[in-house]
């Protein structure tokens, strides 16, 4: 992870930033799924824990990698909304963070039905293993989405972990998150 790239979502009047980087997000994912892409990792350089993730979508991988990406033509559509910055070197002393997205069980009802067709329980064994106050509420920002697999709208929280001093690698998932690798923080 040696080289970003900075997508910057430009102010318009009929589209709030929210939602632009929603459809930005989207867009990456697809792009992501067709590279098969498990090295590119995002962060949102403008996140604020309990506000949104910002105006930035930074992508990090390497050179070459980062070059494929944008060469597959995935901004169309995004053109007039996107400044891109370029293929840039990570500057040095540049910190690492884990960038993650965190699902939380947040509907008492669904997580009884998901465990009564799993596991057999019956409605009264669901109900007294799984009690209301199992339910989350997260107050982290977020990207609302639509599963192309489902058609399904659902939020998909992200967290910025600390700082760590040094890079831990791993695999990134088809929206740029991990659990385990950072990416470079500056």
């Amino acid at each position: 992870m040696d080289h970003y790239i900075d997508l910057r979502l430009r102010p318009d009047p009929e589209f709030p930033v929210p939602q632009l980087l929603n459809a930005l997000a989207t867009k990456l994912h697809r792009a992501l799924v067709a590279l098969q892409a498990e090295d590119i990792g995002v962060s949102f350089p403008h996140h604020k824990a309990r506000g949104g993730l910002g105006d930035t979508l930074r992508l990090h991988g390497s050179l070459p990698r980062l070059q494929q990406l944008m060469q597959m033509g995935w901004l169309t559509g995004m053109a007039d909304h996107v400044t891109a910055s370029g293929v840039l070197p990570v500057p040095a002393g540049a910190k690492h963070r884990v960038v993650r997205r965190v699902q939380a069980q947040s509907n008492a009802e669904r997580i009884r039905r998901r465990q009564i067709k799993r596991h057999g329980w019956t409605e009264a064994e669901a109900r007294e293993r799984i009690p209301d106050t199992v339910e989350q509420k997260l107050d982290l920002p977020y990207l609302s989405l639509r599963s192309q697999s489902t058609g399904q709208n659902f939020r998909l929280f992200v967290e910025h972990l600390p700082c760590y001093p040094d890079a831990v690698c791993g695999s990134f998932n088809a929206y740029g998150l991990s659990n385990t690798a950072t990416i470079p923080w500056f």
